[in-house]
């Protein structure tokens, strides 16, 4: 059965690879991907390969082996011999990666709060700092890459160099799907006070503490967008 094209493919400017590593087949991927996890190309949309091809100035063949990668993510849904779209969100999807990242966060930031040493306490405040003049300059975008900086070095500090990774595949819808937040304006500043609660937690070297508030600020997430696949069903399946 032949896709339902919502949308046409997008006259936006694709991230260029040469801002990627690794082969011309994993930039192209890196870009397409950047862009998907950024909401330029938006559930539903068409991922027409001449296009991108002649906007990164590549050929078919790295395109349809990132394609094909995205594919495997579940980011993209391909259908043989009748083309590919950006995924719509699922929100049984979302719930089940939220599932999984919330187990194993907690876990991490329990045994980052008993564990963790001045060096790593005083990085996790320089951090703070940075998402603090990203809400002062009105940098939404800013502030949830140093939000998403702040988790990797909590998952970092753990010793556990595979967390992330596997905290990250469970996630990658949810963090989609997070940009649908960003136009909420109180949403930044509420995610901000909660990493205070957080790091707090942390620095009284307090697990318990620290898991209790992560889960808080995990589950604000999840039910914050329960209601945007009523609002935007265009977006959802």
């Amino acid at each position: 059965m032949a896709l339902t094209n919502d949308h046409d493919f997008p006259d936006i400017a694709l991230p260029d690879i040469n801002q990627f590593s690794g082969s011309l087949a994993q930039r192209v991927y890196g870009s397409l991907r950047r862009a998907i996890l950024a909401m330029d190309l938006p559930p539903g949309t068409p991922l027409k390969k001449q296009a991108i091809c002649e906007q990164l100035g590549v050929s078919r063949s790295p395109v349809t082996e990132a394609i094909t990668r995205l594919a495997a993510e579940g980011l993209v849904e391909v259908v043989p011999q009748s083309g590919s779209r950006v995924t719509k969100f699922s929100m049984s999807e979302i719930r089940e990666g939220a599932f999984l990242r919330e187990a194993i966060e907690l876990a991490a930031v329990a045994k980052v709060a008993a564990e963790r040493t001045e060096e790593q306490l005083a990085e996790l405040n320089r951090n703070f700092r940075l998402q603090a003049l990203c809400l002062e300059d009105g940098d939404e975008y800013g502030f949830y890459r140093e939000d998403e900086r702040m988790h990797e070095l909590i998952f970092s500090f753990t010793g556990y160099p595979k967390l992330n990774a596997l905290a990250a595949t469970g996630w990658v819808q949810v963090n989609r799907a997070r940009q649908l937040l960003l136009p909420i304006t109180r949403r930044a500043q509420e995610a901000y006070d909660e990493h205070r609660l957080i790091l707090d937690a942390i620095r009284d070297r307090d697990p318990e503490r620290a898991r209790k508030a992560m889960q808080r600020h995990l589950s604000e997430l999840v039910s914050r967008l329960e209601p945007l696949s009523v609002s935007r069903p265009d977006l959802f399946d």
